[in-house]
């Protein structure tokens, strides 16, 4: 598993911008992201180097947000990648929460960030079918 950030945006314009530069004044580097609207505010969900790290500079500056533990995956770059990991997991009866995608940056091949009810079993149900879980993205 790797460590996830999520942090609480209003929803207005500039917000997020706001959140990311603070992060980049502070090194810290963003390697995969979503963002999701809803009425008042934002979930701005995000894989960084520095998870721990992000979360108490963005604590200090007021910002309601976590660190979440997800699955990153290695999906093969070819049409229908993401299906192959799909029909696994729904055999396996795995519900998924959310997903989203990153990518190595070496050599630009996509991943999957994905947060199921059971981590644990998802990432054996992956594993014992051959797919790679990625204990980091700087892998």
């Amino acid at each position: 598993m790797i460590k996830q950030n999520i942090v609480f945006i209003e929803n207005k314009a500039g917000s997020l911008q706001k959140v990311t530069e603070l992060l980049a004044e502070a090194g810290i580097d963003i390697y995969g992201f979503a963002c999701f609207d809803a009425p008042e505010f934002a979930l701005f969900r995000m894989i960084t180097n520095q998870a721990d790290e992000a979360e108490k500079l963005l604590s200090e500056n007021g910002y309601m947000n976590r660190v979440t533990e997800v699955i990153a995956v290695d999906l093969k770059d070819e049409v229908g990648g993401l299906n192959t990991v799909l029909q696994v997991l729904g055999n396996c009866n795995v519900n998924l929460d959310y997903i989203y995608t990153s990518y190595h940056r070496e050599n630009s091949l996509p991943i999957m960030v994905l947060q199921t009810d059971d981590v644990f079993v998802t990432e054996n149900v992956l594993s014992n079918n051959g797919f790679r879980v990625l204990n980091s993205l700087e892998d």
